[in-house]
Parts: structure tokens; sequence; C-alpha cells
């Protein structure tokens, strides 16, 4: 029996992968968010970090990581770590999570809150996230927790054949949560739904 909000928040609005529904239940999100916030850290809302950065809500979460389609064995890019709940959601569905936060500060809470929470297998990178992080390149997935006007062009670079890309795309009024494979023959649109995420900054914000 999943716990009441998993039922409700998840499985009613259409998360039916399995697993992803099992890593949402697996991961402590009181964890990852403040600690004047834990009272609602399963209530169906984002929660406020510091600098005007959020904790998507899990409903977005397990989405993006539906989204990816991931089979277990990949190594996946997220960029924009936040508090590290999604990164600690990816750990529990591939081998190795690596994840790029461009605030020192914030990288540093996330990666208290994922040794407490005993993730070994992700790695909390200092730095731009639309630059990519072309060391542990190419990746099976990669997850973009900001939104952009367009494809940073390094993210789709490092992007392993037959992977997908999940990304907010718009501006800061509309945007689209947009999953874009890569394949044989370019990029190809799988889905876009309408979210609302803080706008990602970076230098390499170009066109793929």
């Amino acid at each position: 029996m999943r716990p009441s909000w998993v039922e409700q928040q998840l499985c009613a609005r259409g998360i039916v992968d399995e697993r992803v529904l099992d890593a949402m239940e697996a991961v402590p999100r009181e964890l990852f968010v403040p600690d004047d916030l834990r009272d609602l850290a399963y209530d169906d809302a984002a929660l406020p970090l510091s600098f005007g950065q959020t904790v998507s809500q899990p409903y977005v979460v397990a989405l993006i990581c539906q989204e990816l389609a991931l089979g277990g064995d990949e190594r996946v890019l997220d960029v924009g770590t936040g508090s590290g709940y999604q990164a600690a959601v990816l750990a529990e569905l591939v081998l190795e999570v690596h994840s790029i936060e461009r605030l020192p500060e914030l990288a540093r809470g996330a990666r208290v809150a994922l040794d407490a929470a005993g993730y070994e297998n992700v790695t909390v990178h200092v730095g731009d996230g639309t630059l990519g992080l072309a060391a542990h390149a190419p990746y099976g997935g990669i997850a973009v927790a900001a939104a952009a006007p367009v494809v940073p062009g390094a993210l789709w670079d490092e992007l392993a054949s037959g992977a997908r890309l999940v990304l907010p795309l718009g501006g800061r009024r509309v945007q689209r949560l947009s999953v874009i494979e890569r394949a044989e023959d370019g990029p190809r649109l799988v889905d876009q739904v309408p979210v609302r995420f803080v706008p990602l900054v970076g230098e390499g914000l170009g066109r793929y």
C-alpha cells in the first residue's frame, strides 16, 4: 500500500512508472527542505530555498523522472541541484548522478542532505549548468530544473544517442516542460506540459 500522498499527488495524475513511484516513496523529502518547512515536506507544492530558489513539488520531480524513461544503468546529469531532492530521486533510478549547481552555498547544503540520506552515487559539482559537464559525458538522461528560452547547446552535445533531455522551455510567464529525445535523425520532441520554474542562468544558452 503506497502512502496517500503518492496515490493522490502522483498516481492520480498519471505517474505510472513503478520504479519512479518506488523512488519517490523511498526518498526522505524532509531532509531536502528547510528545517522550518519540514512539516510541509510532502505537501503538493514547491517550497522555497535560499537565494530565490525552490524545491520542486513532488509531482513535477516524478514527471521529470518518468519522462526521462530511465532503465537503471545510466549515468545522468541533473542541472540545478538546489536542495539535492531531484538528484536523490534520480539516484534511486540510475547507477550514477552528476548534479551541478551554480550557487556554492546551495551545493554545500545539498551535499550534506545527500550524505545524510545515504546517497553515495551522487556527485555535486559547483558550476554553470548551461555549459554542461563534459568530463562525465555522455549522459543517458539530462534533467534541468530551471526554465530556459532555448536548449543549451552544451547539454544537447552531452546527451547520449537515444537518451532524453527534460527541461522547461520558455520565459518567465509561459513555460512548457519539454521532453526532447536524441534520435538518429536529430532532436525529437516527445511531449510538453505547462509548468512554472525559476529561470536558468548561465553563459551557455545557445540553440542546439
